[in-house]
């Protein structure tokens, strides 16, 4: 601590009033019986805040998992919000958290609530959902349990409100431990039915919960599962994660980790899912029919269709490239009029199979593909127009 001298005989610290003693830590006036008036009134450090100093290890959480854009002022707010929710709060009205340090290369954070008690009640907030993504809420590296023992309880109250946020027991068909999977970004239309067939493409699942909003029932758009074979677990999140159902885009993880990378064994596995899930994938959008009938356009143009041995060619071309996909009962691609007259569908190719499954895979494996330089748009078509030979649609 540095020191400035004021006059001869007197010394003072930086930051302290003139004519004041320095603070002597653990040390009280009443030890000191010397007039005031000698060397003036021996100041106090505050009880609470050596209070504060001596509890800080026991009244802060590890928040990790943050996204990018957390801050702050937002985990402090969204804390201090689902602590009041859940009936966490204990010091009395006010906000639960004083102060947030977050280091966003690493993206944890240390929150520090009011009171020993409050914290311990924030542990149970663990796997909480903050902006579309689960978080995980742990005691500090620094943290002592004998120590805070003594400071206050060191476990949640039993009977917090964690249906409020989400969070209770049930929420996630009580499914703990290290092979529970996130699921994030859930369209709000999907149902609990198409979203468990979508993740059963994997297996059977031993555990499954949609998460919902308390007071409308309505899908908050996330939801967690247990497989019951776990090695899976890191095949279905890889091949989950990251596609686009309507305008959303899911992610799939551990819900206590990153995501993991499938074992080499796994790929053949992977590579399968992944077809099925582009299936399911068509299934699940809204407005969308799957039929057995399959419409392309920007396939082929009406000049290449005059000549009946290149009509052929693009016939047989076709038929081979398209029965990949399943088995194919027909194969229609109407052509121009003799005369050059407009003739209805001309510039489409129709695919029908013999199941819906295999219709749904070409429209899945053909849309967006190159076909002569040109992007390919694969629509299923109502199979009854097309019986009737109505290929204006």
């Amino acid at each position: 601590m540095g020191l400035v001298r004021l006059q001869p005989g007197t010394i003072a610290c930086f930051g302290q009033i003139p004519g004041t003693s320095p603070t002597i830590p653990g040390m009280f006036p009443n030890m000191f019986p010397l007039a005031t008036g000698q060397f003036g009134a021996l100041p106090v450090m505050p009880v609470q805040a050596m209070t504060q100093q001596a509890t800080r290890h026991a009244r802060r959480v590890y928040v990790g998992g943050l996204s990018p854009t957390a801050n702050e002022q937002s985990v402090a707010t969204f804390f201090s919000h689902v602590m009041a929710a859940i009936g966490g709060n204990t010091a009395g009205p006010g906000d639960a958290v004083v102060n947030v340090y977050i280091n966003h290369e690493k993206k944890f954070a240390f929150v520090e609530m009011r009171s020993v008690e409050e914290a311990s009640n924030a542990m149970a907030l663990d796997g909480i959902i903050f902006e579309g993504a689960p978080v995980k809420v742990r005691r500090p590296s620094d943290y002592n349990p004998s120590l805070a023992a003594t400071l206050g309880p060191s476990q949640p109250n039993p009977n917090l409100n964690l249906s409020a946020v989400g969070l209770t027991p049930g929420s996630a068909g009580g499914l703990e431990g290290p092979d529970r999977i996130f699921v994030g970004g859930l369209p709000y239309y999907f149902t609990e039915t198409q979203i468990r067939e979508l993740l059963e493409t994997f297996g059977p699942l031993r555990g499954f919960d949609l998460v919902k909003d308390r007071e409308t029932g309505n899908s908050k758009g996330y939801a967690f599962c247990v497989y019951q074979d776990l090695s899976v677990t890191d095949i279905a999140c890889a091949a989950l994660n990251g596609i686009k159902m309507g305008d959303k885009t899911l992610t799939v993880r551990r819900a206590n980790q990153g995501t993991n990378q499938p074992k080499p064994e796994q790929e053949n596995v992977l590579l399968h899912a992944q077809q099925q899930i582009a299936l399911q994938k068509l299934m699940l959008q809204p407005g969308v029919v799957a039929t057995k009938v399959v419409c392309l356009t920007q396939v082929v143009s009406p000049d290449e269709l005059k000549d009946d041995d290149d009509y052929q060619d693009i016939l047989e071309d076709m038929r081979e490239e398209c029965g990949k996909f399943g088995t194919l009962a027909n194969l229609v691609i109407p052509r121009p009029t003799p005369n050059g007259e407009p003739s209805p569908g001309v510039g489409k190719v129709f695919l029908e199979y013999a199941d819906i499954d295999g219709a749904a895979k070409a429209r899945s494996g053909l849309n967006g593909r190159k076909f002569g330089g040109n992007q390919v748009v694969a629509v299923f078509y109502p199979e009854n127009k097309f019986a009737q030979g109505d290929y204006e649609g």
